[in-house]
């Protein structure tokens, strides 16, 4: 883990919604260490900082690629670079999903938003060996089908059960309407032996875990990706500091069993 950035040379970007894009990159000499789904790096927008992205791909030639909205300067800055820009890179950091630690059980990913970015490697991983896990049910939440992003990709995935829910629908939405956790009446999984991965904002993590707890899935089969104010993402600083943890160190991804006790904290 370098504290330097390390320069990548953005190869390909694809729009994804109004505020959001994906950005391809490729090293320019030598890649940084080999990255799992669930970690992140830091992104270096030159001229006006460093924010963490979860990576939504790895290649095999040690390019990446980021999901990235526009909520800041820095995050502004990533959304306007073009194909020839180079960003700097540092990582890889944090604790990923730990999908080898699920094999032999059904697997339930839920994304929120742009939630779904993070949890792509993941699902694309598990697809890759479909012996290895039971049934494989992805389900997606957005606040407008023109928000859901990656939204062709999932009419790719041999999955057992996907489904998509939008907040507010347009004319031409002829899907589920509401909240995601009314998809999971319909996903096929048996909560003794599911382990869930969810990723999105931090009340629809809340209520998706909660609801998986009730159902009986094992709290410490429920894991969540935390986002937190991480600067240093060394565990240095202490910006990212949720109660025992720091979130870049001992996170993003944690299970749920460790995570309800905190988040139940208004104060932390």
């Amino acid at each position: 883990m370098t504290a330097v950035p390390v320069p990548y040379l953005v190869v390909d970007r694809r729009r994804e919604t109004s505020d959001s894009v994906t950005l391809w990159v490729e090293p320019l000499a030598e890649a940084l260490d080999g990255f799992v789904p669930g970690q992140f790096a830091m992104v270096h927008c030159f001229g006006r900082g460093e924010i963490p992205l979860s990576v939504s791909s790895v290649q095999a030639t040690g390019g990446l690629a980021h999901t990235v909205r526009s909520v800041g300067a820095v995050s502004a800055g990533l959304c306007a670079a073009h194909t020839g820009d180079v960003l700097g890179l540092r990582g890889p950091f944090g604790i990923g999903w730990e999908l080898e630690q699920a094999r032999g059980r059904d697997l339930l990913v839920v994304a929120g938003g742009i939630g779904l970015a993070p949890l792509r490697p993941l699902i694309l991983s598990a697809l890759a060996e479909p012996r290895a896990y039971g049934r494989i049910s992805v389900l997606i939440g957005a606040r407008t089908p023109a928000d859901v992003i990656a939204r062709e990709e999932p009419k790719l995935w041999h999955t057992a059960y996907t489904g998509v829910t939008v907040d507010r629908p347009d004319a031409d939405w002829r899907g589920d309407v509401g909240v995601v956790t009314q998809l999971l009446e319909r996903a096929p999984f048996e909560p003794a032996d599911t382990t869930a991965f969810v990723c999105g904002p931090e009340p629809m993590i809340r209520a998706t875990a909660r609801e998986l707890d009730r159902l009986g899935v094992p709290r410490e089969h429920i894991r969540v990706s935390l986002e937190r104010n991480m600067r240093c993402a060394t565990g240095h600083c202490g910006h990212c500091q949720l109660g025992p943890l720091l979130v870049c160190r001992d996170g993003p991804v944690v299970g749920w069993d460790e995570a309800e006790p905190l988040l139940s904290i208004r104060e932390l």
